[in-house]
């Protein structure tokens, strides 16, 4: 999977963005919030730009963007993860932010036991800094302390060529929290927290009903056929989809026949067909399966089916090859046969 041949797109890019909105993810504490508000970090739709548009603090902008520093020091924030879990990448999109960009950023970790997050939520912070209260109420948190993920690095700013930012890390922790750091100040259009939910089973008998699959259970995408329109991984995230770039498009296959034709059960005759693999976030017995086709109405597959496996992580890459596909020598089991 490439951007481009100059800019190849991160393995990690597969996986959940355990920050955005969507998910849970929240801004706790900005330094600074002048031109833009730090929330804009974890949208989920595209940045935009809207040409001649001012607020009475500046340019508006659909980033997090700070003032033009004149106090000592860096600006930074808080952001609580909507799902905790194992980090392996960051997205950091600079779009639309050119000569207003921050030129380097660095990343911060912790994992925050409950009675630890005991910050009051924010409010729009459009013109402002963060209060004194604020800041002694952050400084409980020691996170100037917090381990490195990602280490001072430079950025590029938000042209199409040059927007998007990728970092790998190499760490096998449980987070909850990360430190966004920039330097000196500056805006940045939006931030990806690439990973894995991982939950605590512990408390799970072993007759309770549970999702599997989801993404905060730790069920994460790691290969398919294709995804033209919309990721598979938005199968498994939470709630139902507000529309259908929400779900899991793909393209129309171009080698279906002109004039197509079904079986005595209805289902369609044409060649191949798409596919998608998830590992689940943990091993159990499936007794329920919902497929939720809710928007598609033009374009819902004409019938699906579902295999399993039981494999360990550690053997994955033996079963896919380099290009994703299946590895049809493996042993997989019917767990829904084919279904209209």
């Amino acid at each position: 999977m490439t951007e481009s041949n100059d800019h190849p797109i991160p393995v990690f890019m597969q996986m959940n963005n355990l920050a955005c909105e969507s998910v849970g993810g929240k801004i706790l504490f900005a330094t600074d919030d002048w031109f833009a508000p730090a929330e804009n970090l974890l949208k989920k739709t595209d940045p935009e730009f809207k040409p001649g548009l001012f607020t009475e603090f500046g340019k508006w902008m659909d980033g997090w963007e700070t003032r033009r520093k004149r106090i000592p020091g860096h600006d930074w924030c808080i952001i609580q993860l909507g799902v905790p879990g194992i980090i392996h990448g960051f997205e950091i999109d600079t779009c639309f932010f050119t000569g207003n960009y921050a030129p380097c950023i660095s990343i911060q970790a912790s994992s925050l036991k409950q009675e630890e997050r005991t910050l009051s939520p924010r409010e729009n912070r459009i013109g402002t800094a963060s209060s004194d209260e604020e800041s002694q109420a952050i400084d409980q948190l020691k996170s100037e302390k917090w381990p490195h993920l990602l280490q001072r690095v430079e950025l590029k700013p938000g042209f199409p060529e040059s927007r998007r930012n990728y970092f790998q890390v190499n760490s096998y922790e449980r987070w909850t929290h990360i430190r966004l750091n920039i330097y000196p100040d500056g805006g940045i259009a939006r931030l990806k927290v690439y990973g894995i939910g991982q939950r605590d089973w512990s408390s799970c008998g072993q007759n309770d009903l549970e999702d599997l699959i989801s993404m905060v259970n730790g069920g994460v995408c790691i290969s398919f056929s294709d995804a033209h329109y919309g990721h598979p991984r938005n199968l498994i995230g939470l709630g139902r989809a507000c529309d259908m770039g929400d779900g899991w498009e793909t393209a129309r296959r171009l080698d279906r026949p002109p004039i197509l034709e079904a079986d005595s059960k209805g289902i369609l005759q044409v060649p191949g067909n798409e596919w998608a693999v998830f590992r689940l976030g943990h091993p159990g017995l499936i007794t329920h399966i919902e497929i939720d086709t809710n928007h598609f109405k033009g374009n819902a597959p004409n019938s699906c089916q579902i295999h399993a496996l039981l494999l360990q992580p550690t053997k994955e890459e033996e079963k896919f090859n380099r290009n994703g596909d299946l590895d049809e020598g493996q042993s997989w089991k019917p767990l829904l046969p084919v279904t209209l």
